[in-house]
C-alpha cells in the first residue's frame, strides 16, 4: 500500500495497427463527406428534360432476374453450337522435295488443294527444320521471292504475280534448336481460282545452311473451312432476321411519342439497332457471288463502325444522364474526338492495310511498313484515353446520382450488362490474339484465329442479344409507374424534394420544379429557391 500510486499500476492501451488503419480510413471517410455534398445530389437537384417512361421503371426483380437468365441462356446456346461447329480454318501440309543442297534456295514448286469461294482466303506459311543439337536461340535475316500464278478451267495459268514483278520482302528466321517460328510466306484475301501454282526462292540462307543443315522444310496451305463458311452464313442470317424485327418493334413502341421526349437510352438504341443490322451484314452473301475484294472490305467497315458506335453510347449515356444541355462542341465533340480515333485506326487496319495486302500477297504491314509501331502506340494510348474518359464519368455519374430515385437503377443496368460485354470480349480476345502463326497479321481478318466456331457465335451472339435486351428494357411501358398518372411522359430525374414531397411529387416532380438545372448557378448563394 506504499508508494504514491497506493498500490495500483496503470498502464496505457497500445494501439494495434488494425486501430489505427481503422482511424486513418474513418478521418478519409470524415474528408470525403466534407467533398462528397459538392457533387451528391441535393434536394434542388433536378433534371429539366421529360422523357417516355421506359419498361425498366416498372419492373420488378423477378423480371430482372428473368432477363439476366433469359440473356445468359440464349449466350450459353449460342456458344455451345459453335462448340459443336466445324473448325475456322483448315490447314494442309505439303513436304518440300528437292535436293540437300537446294533446301536453302529453292525454287519450291507447289499446287495448291482445290479451293472454292466458300474457301474465302488463302495464306501460305513455310516451318524449316535443322539438324542444330545447340542450346542456341538465333534469328537470322533472308529474302523471300514469291511468284503465283492461277489455273483457269481451260487449264491455263494466269499470272496473279508475274515472274518480273515478283515482290523480294525480307523475313526473320528466328530457330530454337531444331525447330523454327512458322514464317506467312504470301496471303490472298480473295480467291480467284480453285487451283494456284506458287513459285516460292529463298536468298540468304545458304551460310545458315552450311552451319546448321536445313533438314526438311513444311509449307502449310490454311484457308477458311467451307462448313465453317455457311455456319457463318446462316447464323449471320438468323441475327439478321431477329434485328429487323426487333427493330420494327422498337420503332412501332416509341411512333407515338415525340423524338424529343425520348430518353438518351431510347435514342441510342434506335440508332444501335440499324448499325447492328450493318454488323450482321445482309450483304455477306455477295462476298461468294461477286468476284471482288469490295463485300470483304464493306464487312470490315460495318463491323468497326458498330463496335465503335458502342463505345460512343456508353460515353453518351454517362455522361447525358447528368447533363441536360448536350451541344455539339461541349457534349459530343470531345467523345467523337476519342471515339473517332479508334475508329479511324481501326478502319485503317481493317481496309486500307488489307487492300495493300490484295494488291500484294506477300506484303505483312508489321515486317513491311516502317511507322507500325508508331502506329500501335497511337492506337494503345488511344484506348487508354477513352478507358480513363470512361472511368472518370462513371464515377462521377455514381456520385452524383446514385441516391436519385430511378436513376440508381438506370447505371446499375447499364453498368452490368456493359461489365458482361467487356468480360467475353476480353476473355475471346485473349484467347484470339494468343501465339499463332497468324499473330502478327491479324488486320482485316480477326476470325482466323478461332480455334473453333465457339469464339465467333460468342461475339455475334453476345452483341445481338446485348440489344435485344436493351431494346426490350429501354421500350416504353405498357403501364404507368404505380398507376398514378395517366399521362405516359415522366421527367428524366424523378427527384425533387425526397424530404417534403409526396410520392407523386418525388416521382413526376412539378412544372416549375423543371426548369432548374442540375447544378446550381454559381451566383446562388443558397440552398433554398
Amino acid at each position: 500500500m506504499d508508494g504514491p500510486n497506493l498500490g495500483y499500476s496503470y498502464h496505457s492501451p497500445s494501439v494495434g495497427w488494425s486501430l489505427r488503419i481503422r482511424n486513418a480510413l474513418s478521418q478519409f471517410s470524415d474528408l470525403f463527406s466534407e467533398f462528397n455534398k459538392y457533387i451528391a445530389p441535393a434536394y434542388h437537384h433536378d433534371r429539366c428534360e421529360r422523357s417516355v417512361n421506359m419498361r425498366l421503371y416498372s419492373m420488378h426483380k423477378r423480371e430482372f432476374v428473368m432477363i439476366i437468365v433469359a440473356f445468359f441462356a440464349c449466350f450459353c446456346l449460342a456458344v455451345f453450337i459453335g462448340l459443336a461447329g466445324p473448325p475456322i480454318t483448315v490447314t494442309i501440309p505439303q513436304q518440300a522435295h528437292l535436293n540437300a543442297s537446294e533446301m536453302a534456295t529453292g525454287p519450291f514448286i507447289m499446287n495448291t488443294p482445290p479451293l472454292s469461294y466458300y474457301s474465302q482466303q488463302l495464306w501460305v506459311i513455310a516451318k524449316l527444320t535443322t539438324q542444330n543439337t545447340d542450346d542456341e536461340i538465333y534469328d537470322k535475316s533472308f529474302t523471300v521471292s514469291v511468284v503465283i500464278d492461277g489455273l483457269t478451267l481451260d487449264n491455263k495459268l494466269e499470272h496473279v504475280l508475274k515472274p518480273e514483278s515478283s515482290h523480294n520482302r525480307t523475313r526473320h528466321l528466328k530457330c530454337e534448336r531444331q525447330n523454327c517460328e512458322e514464317i506467312v510466306v504470301a496471303h490472298l484475301g480473295y480467291l480467284d481460282y480453285s487451283h494456284y501454282m506458287i513459285t516460292v526462292r529463298f536468298y540468304g540462307l545458304e551460310s545458315f545452311h552450311r552451319r546448321y543443315t536445313i533438314r526438311d522444310i513444311t509449307f502449310y496451305f490454311k484457308h477458311f473451312n467451307p462448313a465453317f463458311t455457311q455456319l457463318e452464313i446462316w447464323f449471320r442470317l438468323v441475327f439478321l432476321f431477329f434485328t429487323f424485327i426487333v427493330m420494327c418493334w422498337f420503332g412501332i413502341t416509341l411512333r407515338n411519342y415525340p423524338i424529343n421526349d425520348w430518353s438518351i437510352e431510347q435514342k441510342w438504341v434506335s440508332v444501335l439497332l440499324p448499325l447492328l443490322i450493318l454488323y450482321n451484314n445482309p450483304l455477306f452473301p455477295t462476298t461468294f457471288l461477286i468476284n471482288s475484294w469490295l463485300p470483304g472490305m464493306i464487312d470490315a467497315c460495318f463491323q468497326t463502325t458498330f463496335l465503335c458506335a458502342i463505345l460512343m453510347c456508353w460515353l453518351c449515356i454517362y455522361h447525358g444522364l447528368r447533363q441536360n444541355e448536350r451541344r455539339l462542341l461541349t457534349f459530343y465533340l470531345p467523345k467523337i474526338l476519342v471515339v473517332g480515333s479508334l475508329w479511324g485506326a481501326s478502319l485503317v487496319l481493317a481496309t486500307w492495310l488489307r487492300w495493300t495486302e490484295l494488291e500484294d500477297p506477300t506484303f505483312n504491314y508489321v515486317l513491311d511498313t516502317s511507322n507500325y509501331y508508331g502506329f500501335k502506340v497511337f492506337f494503345f494510348t488511344v484506348g487508354g484515353v477513352y478507358i480513363g474518359y470512361l472511368l472518370l464519368l462513371i464515377l462521377r455519374s455514381y456520385s452524383e446520382l446514385r441516391s436519385m430515385p430511378f436513376f440508381d437503377l438506370r447505371l446499375r443496368f447499364l453498368s452490368l450488362f456493359a461489365t458482361i460485354v467487356v468480360t467475353v470480349v476480353t476473355i475471346v480476345t485473349i484467347r484470339q490474339f494468343g501465339a499463332g502463326v497468324l499473330e502478327d497479321s491479324f488486320a482485316g481478318r480477326l476470325s482466323t484465329h478461332y480455334r473453333t466456331s465457339a469464339q465467333f457465335m460468342a461475339l455475334y451472339g453476345l452483341f445481338n442479344f446485348y440489344l435485344y435486351i436493351m431494346a426490350y428494357v429501354y421500350s416504353p411501358a405498357s403501364q404507368q409507374v404505380f398507376g398514378q398518372l395517366d399521362t405516359t411522359i415522366t421527367k428524366d430525374n424523378p427527384s425533387f424534394s425526397m424530404i417534403n414531397e409526396s410520392d407523386e411529387e418525388i416521382i413526376y416532380g412539378s412544372d416549375d420544379d423543371s426548369r432548374r438545372p442540375l447544378t446550381r448557378t454559381p451566383r446562388n448563394t443558397d440552398d433554398s429557391d
